[in-house]
C-alpha cells in the first residue's frame, strides 16, 4: 500500500501529516505507530520551519516494512545538527536516525528534496533500540 498527500506550509499541517500517517498505518503495533508519527512530525516541522515550503508525505506499507518520504520543493540541504542541552530545536534528524532502521536524503533533478526513513512494522520495540 502506498499513499501520498500534499500539505501546505503551515503549522497545522504537521498535525495533519501525523493523522494521515496514522490513518494509512492503522493496524501496525501502537508503539511503532507512535515512533512513526513522531518522526513524521519532525520532518514535517522541518519543511514548515526551515524549508518554508509545502510538502508531500508518502506512506508506503509493504509486508513488514514502513517507508515514509517527506518531499519539499525548496531545494535545500537538510542539516544534521548537534544541539546543546539548552537548545530548544535542532534534534529532528537525530530523532529520525535514532528511531528508524534506515534513513537518508535524496535530491532530485526538479530541485526537490526528499528525506525518507524505514521501520519494521511487524516488530514492536518500546525503547526504540534496535
Amino acid at each position: 500500500m502506498n499513499r501520498t498527500r500534499r500539505f501546505r506550509s503551515t503549522p497545522e499541517s504537521v498535525a495533519g501529516a501525523r493523522r494521515f500517517a496514522a490513518e494509512v498505518l492503522a493496524g501496525i503495533p501502537s508503539d511503532v505507530l507512535d515512533m512513526v508519527q513522531l518522526m513524521v512530525s519532525e520532518l514535517a516541522t522541518n519543511c514548515v520551519r526551515h524549508a518554508r515550503a509545502a510538502f508531500e508525505l508518502t506512506v508506503a506499507h509493504a509486508g513488514r516494512e514502513v517507508r515514509i518520504e517527506v518531499t519539499d520543493d525548496a531545494g535545500g540541504q537538510p542539516e544534521l545538527r548537534s544541539p546543546g542541552p539548552s537548545d530548544p530545536t535542532g534534534r529532528g534528524l537525530q530523532i529520525v536516525g535514532l528511531f528508524s532502521d534506515a534513513w537518508g536524503v535524496e535530491h532530485r533533478s526538479d530541485d526537490s528534496t526528499t528525506v525518507w526513513f524505514t521501520v519494521a512494522a511487524g516488530v514492536s520495540s518500546v525503547t526504540g533500540c534496535r
